[in-house]
Parts: structure tokens; C-alpha cells; sequence
């Protein structure tokens, strides 16, 4: 190794191939042109927002991608959430005031770490008309790294997240004030 060392000319090719290896691994390695920015669904502003499908308290089913066209607010609830509870009543009457507009409201049960029993209370005792699904896997509550309750996710009508909102409660104006610049977006 000390003849390495020694011989200048001998290090220079060496450091040449050395670079030119990690330049070749570096290539390699990339990521595909596929998966460019907004391309993958991510949980945040300005990436498609995750699909799913789950069941509502009625028993149908939602899938979000169905909803293209429609300006949809994806927030994640539980029963025992003081600011989930706080919070709903701006949901409720922002859901029907701009449904005409084609507002779609999903209000997810985190029943991963809830109850349907609790989820159907909690609905009845606020008089709850938008849809209530439910979350019993945790796909939402994982699949939008949901870390806090609750979590609310603004969606536009291609599907993008626009806003995410971690916390609350949020009331009705910045909900609506929000939600406006979405609704007021052509179809």
C-alpha cells in the first residue's frame, strides 16, 4: 500500500476511479423518472392524498378517488378527543353550507383507537348529518401518519392535498376561509 502512496501518478488514478465509481453508484441508485415530485401519494400539501376505502356507520363504502371532482376534507376523529368534539360542529355546519358547491366532508373514525359504539354516540349526540366512516385497521389513520387528533387534510378536486392541518379544533372561518379558494377552483 505505501507504493500507493508514493507514486503520485499512481494516487491520481486511483482517486480518478474511486470517483468515477461513486458516480456511477450514485446513477445507479437514483430514483426512478416515474416517481417524480407529486406523483407519489403522500400525506402531504401538494401530493395526491392516499386512496382508501371504508365503511361508513350506515354501512356503505367510501373511496376517496371516487370523489375526483369534488373538494373533499378528510379529518380524523376519535370519540374521546376533547378538540375532535370542539371541533365537529364547525365541520357540520361548513358541510352544509357548501355541499351545493360540491363539498364532501369524511369524517374518519380513528376506530383503531375507538369504538363503534363511541363513534355512533358521538354522531347522534351532535346530530352528525355529514358521513362518518369508520377506521377500524388504521389504513387512514397510518396511511396519513396521523399523529395527532384531530387531523384534518383539505383535498382540491384533482385529488391534491392543499392544506393539512394537525390539531385543533378549527373553526368554522378558517375552515371556510380554507376551503374557499378550492370550491371557488373550476371543476
Amino acid at each position: 500500500m505505501n507504493w500507493l502512496l508514493t507514486d503520485r501518478r499512481r494516487w491520481w488514478t486511483f482517486s480518478l476511479v474511486v470517483l468515477l465509481l461513486g458516480i456511477a453508484w450514485a446513477w445507479q441508485s437514483r430514483a426512478p423518472a416515474a416517481a417524480g415530485v407529486g406523483q407519489l401519494p403522500s400525506p402531504r400539501a401538494g401530493f395526491p392524498a392516499p386512496d382508501f376505502t371504508l365503511a361508513a356507520l350506515d354501512g356503505s363504502a367510501t373511496t376517496l378517488t371516487d370523489l375526483r371532482g369534488q373538494v373533499v376534507i378528510v379529518n380524523v376523529w376519535a370519540s374521546w378527543c376533547g378538540p375532535c368534539r370542539a371541533e365537529m360542529p364547525a365541520l357540520e355546519a361548513v358541510y352544509i353550507a357548501n355541499r351545493h358547491r360540491g363539498l364532501v366532508v369524511l369524517a374518519v373514525n380513528s376506530t383503531v383507537q375507538d369504538t363503534v359504539p363511541d363513534a355512533q354516540s358521538f354522531a347522534a349526540s351532535l346530530s352528525l348529518t355529514l358521513p362518518i366512516l369508520l377506521d377500524p385497521a388504521g389504513e387512514v389513520t397510518r396511511g396519513y401518519l396521523v399523529r395527532g387528533l384531530p387531523s384534518t387534510f383539505f383535498i382540491d378536486r384533482q385529488g391534491i392535498i392543499r392544506s393539512v392541518v394537525f390539531g385543533g379544533p378549527l373553526s368554522r372561518a378558517t375552515l371556510q376561509a380554507t376551503l374557499d379558494p378550492l370550491l371557488e377552483a373550476a371543476p
